[in-house]
Order: C-alpha cells, then sequence, then structure tokens
C-alpha cells in the first residue's frame, strides 16, 4: 500500500513544489516507487519544474473520465526510472469532479507505488480541501519567518479536522547565517509554535529551484545532504536535522557570514 502524503502550506511562495519534486527524485534513487501529483491546479507548475511540461498527454482528468488509463496518464522521469508524475491539468474549472473521483485514481495507486506526494494549493480553499481529503499523512512547507509560521500554524489547526495520521513540517530557505546569530528562527523555535515534529531543514540555496536532467547530482553538496535527510526521515520516521550553520562557525565561519551579507 502507498503511502499518500499532502504537502501543503499556509502561504503561497515558499518552496512548496521545489520540495515535492526534490522529496520525489530523493526517495526514487533510494529504489522506492514515487508518484507526485500536481493538485495546485490553478498555478500548477510541477510538471515544469520536472521539466516534463512538453510530455503531458493525459491527465487525471482524463482518468476520471475514461478516456484513458491511469497508466496512460503517467509520465515516468527521465533520470529516475522509479519516478512518475501525473498532471491534473483540467480539474479546476470542472465542478462535476468530485473528491471521490480523485481517491478513485489514488486508490489505483496503492499497487502500483510505495509513496504518493501530492502538491497542494497554497491557503485553504476548495483545491486545500479536495488535496488533504485524499491523503493519510502532512507535510507542511514553511520559511523561518514569522508570518510563514503564523499561516502554517492555521494550516495545522485545520488539518486536524482530517483523517490525517502524521504531521511533520519543513522549514525551507532556512539561513545558516542568521540562525547562528539568532536572527532568524530555527527548527527548536518552529516546533515550538506548531506542536508537531519536524521533517526536515533545506537550507536557502538558488541550485534548489535549478533542476536539470542532471537533477541530483547537480546540486551543491549541503543541498543534497539536506534533500536526503527529509527523505530519510520521512521513508523511515527518524528525527535527524540538517545543521545548516556548520559553515558560519568560528573564525572562518565569521568571515564567511560577513561574505554571505555583503552580496
Amino acid at each position: 500500500m502507498a503511502r499518500v502524503i499532502v504537502l501543503t502550506s499556509g502561504k503561497g511562495g515558499v518552496g512548496k513544489t521545489t520540495i515535492t519534486a526534490n522529496l520525489g527524485m530523493h526517495m526514487a534513487s533510494k529504489n522506492y516507487r514515487v508518484c507526485l501529483i500536481d493538485m495546485d491546479v490553478g498555478l500548477n507548475n510541477l510538471d515544469v519544474v520536472m521539466n516534463m511540461e512538453d510530455r503531458v498527454v493525459y491527465t487525471m482528468l482524463d482518468v476520471i473520465e475514461r478516456r484513458c488509463r491511469l497508466r496512460e496518464a503517467l509520465i515516468q522521469d527521465d533520470t529516475y526510472p522509479l519516478l512518475y508524475m501525473l498532471s491534473t491539468g483540467g480539474l479546476n474549472n470542472n465542478l462535476s469532479i468530485s473528491i471521490a473521483d480523485i481517491k478513485k485514481v489514488i486508490d489505483e495507486m496503492h499497487n502500483l507505488f510505495d509513496f504518493v506526494l501530492i502538491d497542494c494549493p497554497a491557503g485553504i480553499d476548495a483545491g486545500f480541501k479536495r488535496a488533504v481529503s485524499c491523503a493519510e499523512e502532512a507535510i507542511v512547507v514553511t520559511t523561518p519567518h514569522l508570518s510563514s509560521i503564523r499561516d502554517a500554524d492555521k494550516v495545522i489547526t485545520i488539518l486536524n479536522s482530517y483523517n490525517i495520521v502524521s504531521k511533520r513540517f519543513v522549514i525551507n530557505r532556512a539561513r545558516g547565517d542568521l540562525i547562528q546569530d539568532k536572527v532568524m528562527f530555527d527548527v527548536y523555535d518552529i516546533a515550538k509554535t506548531l506542536k508537531i515534529d519536524f521533517g526536515g531543514v533545506i537550507p536557502e540555496d538558488d541550485n534548489a529551484i535549478i533542476i536539470t536532467s542532471d537533477k541530483i547530482k547537480n546540486f551543491k553538496i549541503g543541498l543534497n545532504r539536506a534533500f536526503d535527510i527529509l527523505a530519510n526521515n520521512i521513508i523511515t520516521g527518524e528525527k535527524k536535522l540538517f545543521d545548516c550553520t556548520y559553515k558560519y562557525r568560528g573564525f572562518l565561519g565569521g568571515i564567511k557570514k560577513l561574505i554571505k551579507r555583503s552580496l
């Protein structure tokens, strides 16, 4: 049976789609069968992030309306043979499609995959309800900024009214230099507010949004390690933490901080 996990956030622009794509790639690199579903039908760009936009022929809507079979709508990743994506184009304007219809498609995935990751639209509107209703686990993505944390807290409160058996949060765009100087919230500060387990910490890095055909092997070592820890935590239930402050400690670390803040 596949574990169906929704990735959600209180506000847009926190990097949720990037987290979904990279988490899927790292899971697939560990020999797990993974399917990514883009449920952010209003601003869907998971296919662009995965470099699959030119390969979308059929969508979930086609599967629901029986114009194709599920396997025909699944797009296999070029680099990771165990990683697939399902587009949901057309669902947004089709009010006749119900949560039950979507659940039927996801239920069909249980024997095909180990993990189904749902990229949920930001906010708490109908799209959020549709995505969350189809999942058993949730990952709440936030940045270390007060407004993002507050919005994440609101989303977690709403998630408590759904049949979500496990909730974790991921901090994205964490700046080690600012956390080291206690200018930015760290994972423990955020955990006290959100009152759920952490899944991982992803450091601020422009390479996180640049996904090429070489994918993971092109990432910087620290960023790659952060996503690897996140994937292991979700897969195994561990609670390891990537330390994004390590290179800003000591004398040389102080110099690195000055250089980073001058850029």
